[in-house]
């Protein structure tokens, strides 16, 4: 059974979607306010273990993007499905680049917002296991090692930790190595956006992931940028 926390200030919508998520069979917790959110997200917060977040943007204390941001500086890399009354495209962006993992804008419709818990939990299983498409569970890159079952990198004796999307990224490369992946296809496959959206999300995460590989992100011999094309990750 998946444990979701939902973090909603709005009783009355907090209750209904408790109940919808309880019917399809997940244990639901529910959290008010952005500081008791925090508590609950950052070391020392109350267990058990979380395997997705529903998180509000408007909240009393802290807004969404702070709560996901000080999650993730933290090192909780639980996804997280952002519900927002802002649904212009650049604040769809800035809830990823903040580093939430979906996006649904108010008001939405109980079956979406079903479909995109689901989605998230079955991209999180897809991303753990081969899934029968190929991809292996572990990589070897360079002198890292991705582990995608536990969503970290290991390399000389340090661990990094990987959010949902970080790990999904590199496990696209990992399964087109050696090939040039466009930055449209990512946005598309990863991030569920049109690919021509414009962000910086793609290059910040791959940034991201060269430090945790070890990479010279000024002359990266493993994750490699193809000027006007896309990325490429190396053969071993």
């Amino acid at each position: 059974m998946a444990r979701i926390l939902l973090v909603e200030d709005e009783a009355h919508l907090a209750d209904g979607i408790r109940f919808n998520l309880e019917l399809e069979g997940y244990e639901v917790e529910t959290i008010a306010d952005g500081i008791a959110a925090v508590a609950r997200l950052t070391p020392g917060g109350a267990s058990p273990a979380l395997d997705l977040i529903v998180l509000d943007v408007m909240l009393p204390g802290l807004d969404g993007f702070q709560i996901v941001r000080r999650m993730r500086e933290a090192g909780n890399f639980t996804p997280v499905l952002m519900l927002t009354a802002k649904s212009l495209p650049e604040d769809i962006v800035q809830g990823l680049e903040a580093g939430a993992d979906d996006y649904l804008a108010k008001p939405f419709d109980l079956p979406v917002l079903l479909a995109r818990v689901k989605g998230l939990i079955r991209r999180r299983d897809w991303t753990r296991n081969d899934g029968g498409i190929g991809a292996p569970e572990a990589a070897r890159i360079g002198e890292a090692e991705a582990d995608f079952r536990r969503f970290e990198i290991r390399r000389g004796g340090d661990t990094f930790p990987l959010t949902l999307l970080e790990a999904m990224l590199l496990k696209l490369l990992v399964q087109h190595r050696g090939q040039v992946v466009s930055k449209g296809e990512i946005l598309e496959k990863v991030w569920n956006l049109d690919p021509e959206t414009e962000t910086r999300a793609v290059d910040n995460f791959v940034m991201r992931l060269r430090r945790h590989l070890g990479d010279d992100p000024r002359t990266p011999r493993h994750l490699q940028t193809v000027r006007g094309a896309g990325y490429r990750l190396t053969e071993p």
